[in-house]
């Protein structure tokens, strides 16, 4: 199994910036970020391929958040910007074992990290 351990998370304020990242354990294929808000889905935020060259993000943070990975430390990182007060959740990093590419469907991902809080103000 892969071990995700994300860290980064804490309160910010609208406008404001803050940096996710999702340290892996061993190698993966498409890595992901999704979020949940209280009394809410679990929804897909962003995605990437193994090589980083493809991403995709959902409507709601496209322009305003930015996905990107070092496989040299098997980091993916979530860089967002611009933050809205919709943006607070339960941030969960997310590996598919394979390089099959469906960015934002949750069942395409086998390996989830713990979850880490984004509270915007």
């Amino acid at each position: 199994d892969v071990q995700l351990v994300e860290s980064g998370g804490g309160s910010g304020q609208a406008g404001g910036s803050l940096r996710l990242s999702c340290a892996a354990s061993g190698s993966t294929g498409c890595m992901a970020w999704f979020r949940q808000a209280p009394g809410q889905a679990r929804v897909g935020v962003a995605a990437i391929t193994p090589d980083g060259a493809r991403q995709f993000y959902a409507d709601s943070v496209g322009g305003r958040f930015t996905i990107s990975k070092d496989n040299g430390k098997n980091t993916t990182y979530l860089d967002m910007n611009n933050l809205k007060p919709d943006d607070t959740a339960i941030y969960y990093c997310a590996a598919a074992g394979s390089n099959a590419w469906y960015p934002l469907r949750s069942s395409a991902y086998n390996w989830w990290g713990q979850g880490t809080q984004v509270t915007v103000s």
